[in-house]
């Protein structure tokens, strides 16, 4: 972890954010959010080149009218914004970042499937501007991790890891990230590394269950939104430790406290633990 200044005092008035991916399903849902908070205006909206959203009214969607235009132009999306949010693509979230490190915006990003070296990446735009990455903004999913590093501490002998999570048939990246976080909580916790313990899928003669393995599987379809179990599998017991969303206003909800927590950071690299005081 990139470490942080405490420096950095929010201006007066509310918190001008931005959000990137306007008219997608989770970037609906975050203008939602701003525009209904009591401390946030929504200053920017952004979508890709090819997005029939482009020109029309952030809110339009809603029946409202935020007074923000959606647009693919990078710096004037950013121009008046202090914290961008980003449920968006690896490719374009980098690129995000990119411009808001030359504009001093901060970011909060949600979305997953970076490389080991787009992390490096977005650690080294951290030495200049505060960003917060999580694979999941749920505040529920984050007790979560901290419940599952509890009990693989607690279960290291005698018990067999498995993780299970479903998401809608949009999703484009799988296992999801919030599963790949899951699988590195329990991993640490056994004082194992996920990347020599992960098994990310069995067919045919497989042989015999490695004890020392951590298991994933994979489903998707319909409008799930998004469910998780990590299932500890013991002779004669079961544990299954569950996270079930129904809304994606919980991943809005926990989107806006980060941002919140990051209005008074001026540069480092955090995750949700920071925000809830988990760490």
């Amino acid at each position: 972890m990139v470490l942080p200044s405490q420096a950095g005092a929010s201006a007066a008035g509310p918190l001008r954010v931005g959000v990137a991916g306007a008219s997608g399903r989770m970037g609906r849902m975050l203008i939602e959010a701003v525009i209904a908070s009591d401390d946030m205006v929504l200053s920017g909206a952004l979508d890709v080149p090819d997005s029939a959203a482009l020109g029309q009214d952030a809110a339009a969607f809603s029946g409202h009218t935020s007074g923000v235009a959606i647009t693919s132009d990078l710096r004037a999306g950013l121009v008046n914004s202090q914290v961008l949010i980003d449920f968006t693509r690896p490719a374009g979230t980098l690129a995000h970042l990119m411009v808001c490190r030359e504009l001093g915006v901060k970011v909060v990003i949600g979305t997953t499937g970076f490389t080991d070296a787009q992390k490096a990446e977005i650690a080294d735009h951290a030495r200049h501007i505060a960003i917060l990455m999580a694979p999941n903004m749920s505040v529920g999913v984050n007790v979560v991790l901290k419940l599952l590093d509890t009990a693989a501490r607690m279960l290291n002998e005698g018990y067999d890891i498995e993780i299970i999570e479903a998401h809608h048939r949009h999703k484009v990246d799988a296992p999801s990230g919030t599963a790949l976080k899951m699988g590195e909580v329990v991993a640490a916790a056994l004082g194992r590394d996920l990347k020599d313990c992960a098994v990310f899928g069995r067919e045919g003669v497989t042989g015999e269950r490695d004890p020392s393995t951590i298991g994933f599987a994979t489903i998707r379809g319909g409008d799930v939104v998004g469910d998780h179990t990590v299932l500890f599998a013991g002779i004669g017991e079961r544990i299954e430790i569950t996270h079930k969303s129904s809304s994606r206003a919980t991943y809005a909800q926990g989107s806006l406290r980060a941002a919140r927590f990051l209005a008074h950071r001026a540069n480092g690299l955090f995750d949700m633990n920071d925000v809830l005081g988990l760490s």
